[in-house]
């Protein structure tokens, strides 16, 4: 294997530790709370990106979200799951990067993020980079020029 040095490493298009959009667990603006937390359940992630009609990201939706949104002082209302939408609580705060930008901005937005959406120029979901991928890929790097 030609060597690599940290520059190149960070330089290059994170896009290659992209999971494609078809293999992400995602809803739209409009589904219910109550569809959100299934789908979230079933997952078994904990938070998931927002799309709108057109496949554009528009935020996340955590559980801890639904939760807090059905919370009462006397307990959940769990009925009302099926009469709000995801649109209406998401998170519209959004970590994306575009597929050709490099490792290192994908790195960068890891540090406060558990994923990074992935994003065609157009702002559709092409995908996403998990920070677990991103450490592997540092773990790898480091490894195979003698870190210990």
């Amino acid at each position: 294997m030609a060597t690599v040095d940290v520059s190149q490493f960070l330089s290059q298009p994170a896009e290659s530790l992209m999971i494609a959009a078809d293999n992400v667990a995602c809803v739209h603006v409009d589904h219910t709370l109550e569809h959100a937390l299934l789908v979230l359940t079933h997952s078994g992630y904990s938070a998931i990106p927002v799309l709108d009609g057109r496949g554009t990201v528009r935020g996340l939706i955590h559980t801890n979200l639904v939760i807090n949104t059905v919370a009462r002082l006397d307990g959940y209302a769990m009925d009302t799951l099926s009469e709000r939408t995801v649109g209406a609580v998401m998170n519209d705060r959004v970590p994306t990067l575009k597929r050709s930008e490099p490792l290192l901005r994908a790195l960068e937005l890891a540090i406060n993020h558990p994923f990074i959406c992935v994003v065609e120029e157009d702002e559709r979901l092409a995908g996403l980079i998990t920070r677990k991928a991103l450490l592997g890929k540092l773990y790898q790097f480091v490894r195979e020029r003698g870190g210990r």
